[in-house]
């Protein structure tokens, strides 16, 4: 396996003041035009994990940047506030204190909590004066299937209770019959609701047949004024993969090119280990390049992510592994 340093980079950079996207007018040509090569994504990302490898000192500071770039998430039926708030201590501290001193770093926060609504005054409450924003799921999630006159209020109250960062989950029947224009109003929609909070755009990619519908569902939402674009819910059958990674991808930096405003990326469901938060870290330093492995434009949604970048991080400084229950995050 070829051992690659992908450059030294500062794993704790500050996060920039990056002007929101504003949106365009709706571009049916543009989006006629957006093709996606299977085979050839395929073949792409096949080589990805064997070709870019980081080893030890490298490795810890890459595991480290991923960490910063983590929404540590629950979202489950039965969440209370007393597990939201060990979650919230958890992001506050993501890493042993032990393990930062051995390491010889400063302290270090994940990127967002994310929850459901009626969690945010707890998160809230939790991650008053740390800077985390908490980030709410929107829309009828995860199917997006509730009246759309209650999917615009449900954003309207998670702003008014405190979240900094709306998930939300686009009609997946609107790519599937290619109703470009009413996946484009509904967006700038919910892009209005949210006001000044950021807003992610959940494309449920396992749900949309194909990577064109990807790439052009992606370059749509980015139009109407998406902040991110996300992968998936982490409730379908297909979430994050390394072919839907690159074609969303593609579709930021074309968008970027055009534009010149930036999306950011979010890969959700199923990123579980550490090794393959180095691989998707990989995919946007030559896809997008630096810039985009900050927080503000980077995301992993992730529940069980941090567990093993933890176990992993302690290997580095020990040379031994832990158990996992040692790293519970809740």
């Amino acid at each position: 396996m070829e051992s690659q340093t992908l450059e030294q980079t500062t794993p704790l950079a500050p996060t920039h003041d990056e002007p929101r996207n504003p949106g365009m007018p709706l571009d049916l040509d543009w989006v006629a035009s957006v093709q996606a090569n299977t085979s050839a994504i395929e073949r792409r990302c096949a080589t990805l994990p064997a070709r870019r490898s980081v080893k030890k000192d490298y490795q810890a500071a890459w595991l480290l940047k991923a960490v910063t770039c983590i929404d540590l998430t629950t979202l489950s039926g039965d969440d209370t506030e007393e597990r939201v708030r060990r979650l919230c201590a958890k992001a506050r501290q993501p890493v042993r204190a032990d393990i930062m001193r051995a390491l010889d770093m400063p302290p270090i926060t994940t990127g967002a909590i994310c929850v459901y609504h009626e969690m945010i005054p707890a998160a809230v409450k939790a991650l008053e004066g740390t800077g985390i924003p908490v980030a709410a799921v929107s829309t009828g999630f995860p199917a997006g299937l509730s009246p759309f006159h209650l999917r615009v209020a449900e954003i309207e109250e998670s702003v008014k209770a405190g979240a900094k960062e709306i998930d939300i989950v686009i009609s997946r029947r609107h790519v599937l019959s290619g109703n470009w224009q009413a996946l484009y109003d509904e967006m700038k929609t919910f892009r209005a609701a949210c006001g000044e909070t950021h807003i992610k755009a959940i494309l449920a990619t396992g749900e949309l047949g194909s990577l064109r519908n990807v790439a052009r569902a992606s370059l749509i939402c980015m139009m109407a004024g998406a902040d991110f674009i996300k992968t998936s819910t982490g409730k379908e059958s297909v979430n994050a993969t390394l072919p839907v990674s690159l074609v969303m991808i593609r579709a930021i930096r074309d968008y970027y090119d055009r534009t010149g405003f930036r999306v950011g990326y979010k890969p959700a469901g199923g990123i579980s280990k550490a090794k393959d938060a180095l691989v998707y870290l990989s995919l946007i330093k030559e896809e997008l390049g630096d810039r985009w492995l900050q927080p503000d434009l980077f995301r992993f949604g992730a529940s069980s992510l941090l567990n093993d970048i933890e176990r992993q991080l302690e290997h580095h400084v020990t040379g031994a592994y832990s158990a996992s229950y040692r790293h519970a995050s809740a």
